[in-house]
C-alpha cells in the first residue's frame, strides 16, 4: 500500500478500517458488474424460450453468493487485521506519548503474523530504554547537585570577595566575603548595580577595554568603594561564552555577539596601601630634609650627602612595588584618556607606539585628564599624547599650542583627589605611587616603566569530584582501566634507531578517571645535542633553530619523568619511545618502573592481527578525528592516543579485560605480535 501522502484525494483522511471496507466494496462492485456483463451477453445470444429467465436466476444467484462471500471475508479481515492494527496503532501512540501505560497484549492480533511481537518488543525496548535515561538523568542531577555544593562551598572558603556581574553590571552572583571586604554595605544586592557599592568608571573603563580587544585574560584594577572610605584592589576577567575558542563569542562573525559578564575578585588593601603610603611620603620627606639640612653644611655635606644619594638610589626601584600595577597597553591607555576628553568637549590627538607599561591605568588617566582639562581651560588647543622611550622607561607627554599653566595652578591639580570617590588619593599621590615628577617642557608628562605583555596564562579550573569516590587498589593490577590515572605520551626523534638518535620533543596528556584533562598537559622541545636530518624534519616540522635554546635532553626527561610520576604510562608503539626514555635513567637518577601500556597491542588484542593498526588506522576505527596540523606533532599525536585509549576501554570491559592486570596478561599473550605489526 502506498503511503498516505501518496494516496488519492478522496481517500485522505480515511481510517485504516473504512479504507479496507471501501477495498472490499469495490471488489464486491467490481465481481456483480462482471457476472452482470457475462449474463448479458450470455442472454443477447439465448435461443430457447425459457433461458432468459434462467439466465436472470443464475445471474442474481451468483451475485448474492459473491457480494454475500465477500461480505464475509470483509467482516473476518475487519475483525482480525483492520480493527487489531488500528488498536495496535493506538496503543503504539499512548506508549510514544503518554508514559507509563499498560504493557501491549502480546495475544491481540492472532492473524497479524510477528507484527504485535515486534510492537511489543519495541514498547519493551522504549520503557527500557525511558527508565535507564531516566536513572541516568536522576544520577546526573544528582552528580550536578554534589558538584554544585561543592563548587559552592569552595567558593564560600575563598578568602577573596567574589562578584559576578552581568554586561549591565548589575550583580547576578557573590559571596560572603564580599560583605566583609567592602565594610558590609547596604548597596549590596542580587540585581543591584556595582555602582551601588564601588565607584563604577574604572569597572566600566576595564570592561570596554577588555571587551573591545576580545581579551581572554583578566585586568587588574584599584577601586574604592562608593563612600570613598577603602581602596580595593580588584582582578576583572570577562565570562565569553563563545564555543568557537577565539575569545569573541561571536560564532558566525557577524558581530552580533552577546555581551559576556565578567568577575571580579576583590581584596581590601587600604590599610596595607595606606601605610606604604604614608612611609613613602615620610622617607621622601626625610630624603628631602636631610638634603637641605646637609647642603648648609660647610662642606655641602660630603659623606652624608654621599649617603643620601645613596639611600635614596636604593628606594627608588622601590617606589613603583607597593601599589597595583598592571601590564597596560600605551595605545589603551591613550584610547581611555582620549574618549574621556571628548565626552567632555576636548579634542585629543594620540598615536602611540605598540608598546606596554605598568602602571594604574585608572590613575594615571584620571591625573592626565585633569591636567588636560586645567590646560585647555586656560586657552590650550592642539592637545596631544605621546610617548618616548626614557632609559629603562618611556616618557608620556601631554602637549599642546599654549603656554603651560603656572606653578600655583599645577599645584591645585596635584592636590585635587583624582575622583570624587577616592579622597585620600589625589595627583601627588599618582606621581609618588609611580615613582616620578611631573615633567614640565614642551609640555607635562611623566615617566612610566616599561612592561612585557601579559603571558597568557591558562585560567581553566580542573576538576573531578568523582575522584572522591575512587578507591585504587594496594595492588595496581586490580585496578580498573576506568579508574586509573594515565599518561599518554608520544616523542619526535631524530631518527629511528633509539641507540644513536636522540629525543627533540616529548609531550603528553593525562587520562584521569575515564577523562582527558587537557588543562594538564606536558609539551616541552628539547635540544638533542645533535642536528637534526633534514629527512626528521620533513616528518615532524622540528628544525635545528626551533631547539636550539630548548633544555637538554636529560633535563627534559627528568621533568617528563616528575610528570608521569604514580601513573600508567601509555605510548602508540610504546616499546621505541621507552627504549629512547630509559637511555638516560642513570643520568637521572630515576626509573620508568610504572606499568606500560601499547595502544597498538590494545588495538592487535580488539581487532586482531590482520587489521591496520597504525595510529591513522586505529583512530579511524574509533571515530578519534587527527586534525592535519597536528598530525606527527608530538601533543597532537599524544592527543589523539590518549582520546583512542579513553574510546577502548570500554571495548577492552565488553572482552573481559577490565582491570590493568587482566590486560598486561593479555598484552603478554600477545607479546609475540608486537615484532610483526612494528
Amino acid at each position: 500500500m502506498k503511503a498516505p501522502g501518496h494516496l488519492p484525494w478522496l481517500f485522505r483522511g480515511l481510517g485504516l478500517r473504512l479504507r479496507m471496507f471501501l477495498l472490499f466494496a469495490a471488489l464486491a462492485f467490481a465481481a456483480a458488474a462482471a457476472v452482470a456483463a457475462g449474463l448479458l451477453f450470455g442472454y443477447s445470444h439465448a435461443t430457447s424460450g425459457n433461458a432468459p429467465s434462467g439466465f436472470i436466476l443464475a445471474g442474481v444467484s451468483g451475485v448474492i453468493v459473491i457480494v454475500g462471500l465477500i461480505t464475509w471475508l470483509w467482516t473476518r479481515f475487519d475483525d482480525n487485521v483492520a480493527r487489531p492494527l488500528e488498536r495496535l496503532a493506538t496503543d503504539l501512540r499512548a506508549h510514544a506519548h503518554a508514559g507509563d501505560v499498560a504493557p501491549l497484549d502480546p495475544d491481540a492480533g492472532p492473524y497479524l503474523g510477528d507484527i504485535v511481537p515486534a510492537a511489543v518488543s519495541v514498547t519493551a525496548a522504549l520503557a527500557e530504554t525511558r527508565g535507564a535515561m531516566a536513572e541516568a538523568v536522576a544520577r546526573e542531577t544528582r552528580k550536578l547537585g554534589q558538584e554544585t555544593a561543592r563548587l559552592t562551598a569552595l567558593l564560600a572558603e575563598i578568602g577573596d570577595g567574589v562578584l559576578f556581574c552581568g554586561p549591565d553590571h548589575r550583580v547576578v552572583l557573590y559571596n560572603g566575603q564580599v560583605r566583609a571586604v567592602l565594610g558590609d554595605p547596604a548597596g549590596l544586592g542580587l540585581n543591584r548595580r556595582v555602582g551601588d557599592v564601588l565607584v563604577p568608571e574604572p569597572i566600566e573603563e576595564a570592561y570596554a577595554r577588555l571587551r573591545g580587544a576580545g581579551a581572554r585574560e583578566g585586568e587588574d584594577l584599584l577601586l574604592t568603594t562608593a563612600q570613598g572610605s577603602r581602596l580595593i584592589e580588584a582582578r576583572m576577567r570577562l565570562m565569553w561564552t563563545d564555543t568557537d575558542g577565539d575569545g569573541t563569542g561571536d560564532e558566525d562573525g557577524n558581530g552580533d555577539a552577546p555581551a559576556p559578564g565578567y568577575v571580579l575578585s576583590l581584596r581590601d588593601v587600604s590599610a596595607d596601601l595606606g601605610v606604604a603610603a604614608e612611609r613613602a611620603r615620610l622617607l621622601e620627606d626625610a630624603i628631602a630634609l636631610g638634603r637641605d639640612a646637609v647642603a648648609r653644611l660647610p662642606d655641602a655635606g660630603g659623606e652624608l650627602a654621599a649617603r643620601l644619594d645613596a639611600i635614596a638610589a636604593r628606594k627608588a626601584p622601590t617606589d613603583t612595588r607597593w601599589w597595583p600595577m598592571e601590564a597596560l597597553a600605551a595605545s589603551d591607555l591613550g584610547a581611555a584618556l582620549q574618549a574621556r576628553l571628548a565626552r567632555k568637549g576636548v579634542a585629543l590627538g594620540q598615536h602611540l607606539p605598540d608598546m606596554h607599561v605598568r602602571c594604574d591605568g585608572f590613575a594615571v588617566t584620571r591625573l592626565l585628564e585633569r591636567l588636560a582639562l586645567d590646560w585647555a581651560g586656560s586657552g590650550a588647543r592642539d592637545l596631544s599624547l605621546s610617548l618616548e622611550e626614557a632609559g629603562d622607561g618611556v616618557r608620556l607627554m601631554l602637549t599642546a599650542a599654549g603656554d603651560l599653566p603656572d606653578d600655583r595652578a599645577l599645584a591645585r591639580t596635584l592636590d585635587t583627589p583624582i575622583s570624587p570617590g577616592e579622597s585620600h588619593f589625589a595627583g601627588r599621590d599618582v606621581l609618588l605611587s609611580h615613582g616620578t615628577d611631573l615633567l614640565r617642557g614642551d609640555g607635562l608628562g611623566l615617566v612610566l616603566a616599561r612592561a612585557e605583555p601579559k603571558r597568557q596564562l591558562s585560567r581553566v579550573v580542573e576538576y573531578d569530584f568523582d575522584l572522591l569516590d575512587v578507591e585504587i587498589p594496594a595492588d595496581l593490577a586490580a585496578g580498573l582501566l576506568s579508574r586509573l590515572s594515565f599518561v599518554v605520551f608520544d616523542t619526535e626523534t631524530t631518527g629511528l634507531d633509539p641507540a644513536r638518535d636522540e629525543v627533540c620533543q616529548i609531550a603528553a596528556v593525562r587520562v584521569v578517571n575515564g577523562r582527558v584533562v587537557e588543562g594538564e598537559t606536558f609539551d616541552m622541545l628539547v635540544n638533542p645535542g645533535r642536528p637534526i636530518p633534514p629527512g626528521a624534519t620533513a616528518i615532524h616540522g622540528l628544525s635545528d633553530a626551533m631547539v636550539s635554546d630548548a633544555p637538554e635532553v636529560e633535563a627534559a626527561v627528568e621533568r617528563f619523568h616528575a610528570y608521569a610520576a604514580g601513573s600508567v604510562l601509555v605510548a602508540h608503539n610504546a616499546p621505541f619511545d621507552m627504549a629512547f626514555l630509559k637511555r638516560r635513567e642513570a643520568a637521572i637518577g630515576a626509573r620508568f618502573d610504572q606499568p606500560i601500556l601499547d595502544t597498538v597491542l590494545l588495538s592487535a588484542i580488539l581487532y586482531g592481527q590482520t587489521e591496520d593498526h597504525t595510529l591513522d588506522g586505529v583512530c579511524a576505527r574509533l571515530g578519534v578525528v587527527i586534525p592535519e596540523d597536528a598530525r606527527h606533532t608530538a601533543i597532537g599525536d599524544a592527543i589523539a592516543t590518549a582520546q583512542a585509549l579513553r574510546r577502548m576501554i570500554p571495548v577492552l570491559a565488553s572482552r573481559g579485560l577490565s582491570t590493568l592486570g587482566e590486560t598486561i596478561a593479555a598484552f603478554d599473550r600477545h607479546r609475540r605480535v608486537i615484532e610483526h605489526l612494528n
